[in-house]
């Protein structure tokens, strides 16, 4: 099925420009016409990470579903949860086309869309609408021209208390000018304790307390994850994502689309994401949720981001080449190696390979 859907795609879908070509997946799943994924649960793959309780542990990361148009149907795929946005409280076009790259030999992805999104409202109104009880996180951003940045993921924060799981703060996407200077210190330490007191606020307002992650880049240096493991664990965060695109270009292939700007997602990206999530999982304990993304194709790597130190994966860029059934054999794929390594919970296997990840050099 998978081999079938690869050479289908190259002869049909990739003659579309990637954007249309992601928006006609994005209208297939609305009209119901990609069938559901039919799953046995398996109990060895349920865990509670931040105090939500997740059927497996594989989500479909921020960026896919931008708008909140698909939330439910993306979680009849088999994921356990999935994120929506980055949502800013404007709405804004994003970044001239074309802007999104297929690095077929790579089996990669460049984009620098710029947080094109329908802004606050819309995605709200969406999710308002969602009768299912499935984990649907939100992933708020700032606008690029806010004069107040912080001041954005505040609003994102008040804005999607009622509907969201779970928060991610996204600071990490290189296409916004600027936003990755929020991973500094001095500014991440403003916006964690702006954000941080918003949700507290919410919180005793609603009775219910929302968990915020944040997300970071996977081009950090070793000082900068040291100040932002300092920052995390001083404001008592609730998780991280690790991680979002790179600005590298080693060892691709396609070096034509290379050249490109934006940020580099795919199975390029794996062993440097692994890589920076084993390193924040030894600066932080053993305690901290991580989520690991980044080149996330097959059950093997999604278990390779659990063995470097992540509860919980997610995945988008390797679904371009993969197609929609890429979850459910991810997730029959887990099974698999757990009758294999004969483990009652995939939780006995998360950092059983922390040490080797934990000291790549990439």
């Amino acid at each position: 099925m998978m081999g079938a859907f690869r050479s289908v795609a190259r002869r049909g879908l990739f003659l579309f420009d990637p954007e249309a070509a992601h928006g006609m997946s994005i209208a297939a799943l609305k009209a119901g016409v990609v069938p559901a994924c039919r799953l046995a649960p398996d109990p060895r793959l349920r865990q509670t990470v931040a105090g939500l309780d997740f059927a497996n542990p594989l989500g479909m990361a921020a960026g896919y579903d931008k708008n909140a148009e698909v939330p439910e149907a993306l979680l009849r795929l088999g994921f356990g949860f999935t994120e929506i946005g980055t949502v800013t409280p404007k709405p804004q076009a994003g970044n001239p086309r074309p802007r999104i790259f297929r690095l077929v030999e790579d089996d990669g992805v460049i984009n620098r869309l710029g947080f094109n999104n329908e802004g606050h409202e819309a995605a709200f109104r969406r999710l308002a609408a969602i009768r299912g009880n499935g984990i649907v996180g939100v992933n708020i951003g700032a606008n690029k021209d806010s004069p107040d940045r912080i001041a954005d993921y505040v609003a994102g924060i008040r804005r999607f208390y009622s509907v969201a799981r779970y928060f991610t703060a996204n600071i990490s996407s290189p296409n916004t000018p600027g936003l990755r200077d929020l991973q500094a210190r001095e500014s991440l330490s403003a916006l964690l304790s702006a954000v941080l007191a918003a949700r507290d606020e919410e919180a005793t307002r609603a009775g219910r307390k929302i968990p915020v992650f944040l997300k970071i880049a996977p081009d950090l240096t070793e000082e900068g994850m040291d100040d932002i493991a300092a920052e995390v664990l001083s404001h008592s965060l609730d998780g991280l994502i690790v991680s979002n695109t790179t600005l590298a270009r080693d060892g691709l292939k396609d070096q034509l689309q290379a050249k490109e700007t934006g940020g580099l997602s795919g199975k390029p990206l794996f062993a440097r994401s692994t890589a920076v999530l084993a390193k924040m999982r030894r600066r932080v304990g053993e305690t901290l949720p991580i989520i690991g993304v980044g080149g996330v194709s097959s059950a093997e790597t999604a278990l390779e981001k659990i063995r470097a130190g992540a509860d919980l994966v997610q995945l988008y860029s390797c679904m371009v080449y993969e197609g929609p059934g890429l979850p459910g054999e991810i997730i029959r794929g887990l099974s698999q190696l757990l009758d294999r390594n004969g483990a009652k919970s995939i939780r006995e296997l998360r950092d059983t390979k922390l040490d080797y990840w934990a000291t790549r050099n990439v």
